[in-house]
């Protein structure tokens, strides 16, 4: 069998990881068509089948599963080498991986995170897709439900809630336009809200979700943002009540066979505390200087 580049071998954990083509082609800058044939062909040279293909994404097989595995292992080892060669081994990495408001808050408080005292390094995955932590693919995940899988241990971090934003005193002369996330990119229950009910006002779309609050403040139109991104900003005013079908807890996810590494344990307590802090604005309490 002819020898398998290890460059294929990353494009499928981008595409395992992410669960399709769309959401991958964003990780490796490649495009959806381009990493379908990749995938084709590295099947074909290893003669197994590795996903069950639908119109909601690429699942992995018994195969894929265990290629997956092997590959993580691999990873790792490749991880701790380049460490040695940089120097920098003693310097654990914690990955996390949120999504984007979630991540947003974090870069502001980094401070609380990770000090100047500590030797772990933190490294930030910011996707709107389900942190995945079956197989290791990062330490500590943002989930807006309790995992399910038996091998992950989850901590309560309150509950966020959602309303729709208009920027303060802007007025249309008839229906007001809306801003959303386009179609594709729009995973998350808050994304797809816009499309569902004010479809046919609809006037600007974007593929990323960080780019709401800007076409917002700029009178582009209404949009749906977490509470504690529109309350927290004095350019913005709540157009209604909150969209209460919106709401959902949120946990912190880990490996239950890494959770008591102590780097992990240090910054999963350190995000509790800081999403501890911030409860009352995350579950839509506005705070006192709201308008």
């Amino acid at each position: 069998m002819k020898d398998i580049a290890w460059d294929a071998y990353q494009l499928f954990l981008a595409v395992a990881r992410q669960g399709g083509l769309t959401a991958a082609a964003e990780t490796t800058g490649l495009s959806a068509a381009t990493l379908g044939r990749r995938m084709v062909e590295l099947e074909q040279a290893l003669g197994r089948e590795l996903f069950f293909r639908s119109q909601t994404g690429y699942r992995l097989t018994s195969d894929g599963s265990q290629l997956l595995e092997h590959l993580v292992e691999l990873e790792a080892g490749s991880r701790r080498v380049e460490e040695w060669r940089r120097g920098t081994v003693g310097q654990s990495l914690v990955r996390i991986s949120l999504g984007t408001w979630i991540a947003w808050l974090l870069c502001q408080n980094m401070s609380l995170i990770r000090t100047a005292r500590d030797e772990f390094r933190i490294d930030l995955n910011v996707a709107e897709q389900r942190a995945r932590l079956s197989h290791r693919e990062t330490d500590i995940g943002i989930r807006a439900f309790e995992p399910e899988e038996p091998n992950l241990a989850a901590m309560p971090a309150g509950e966020v809630a959602y309303a729709a934003y208009k920027a303060r005193n802007r007025e249309w002369m008839g229906p007001e336009p809306w801003v959303a996330v386009d179609d594709e990119n729009a995973v998350s229950a808050y994304l797809r809200w816009p499309r569902q009910q004010a479809a046919d006002r609809v006037a600007v779309t974007v593929n990323r979700p960080r780019s709401l609050r800007d076409l917002i403040r700029a009178g582009a139109g209404v949009g749906v943002l977490p509470c504690f991104v529109g309350d927290l900003d004095p350019t913005l005013e709540r157009v209604g009540d909150e969209v209460s079908e919106l709401r959902h807890r949120q946990w912190i996810v880990m490996n239950n066979d890494d959770r008591h590494r102590s780097d992990i344990r240090a910054v999963a307590d350190r995000l509790s505390k800081l999403l501890k802090s911030h409860r009352d604005i995350l579950a839509g309490k506005r705070p006192s200087t709201s308008g």
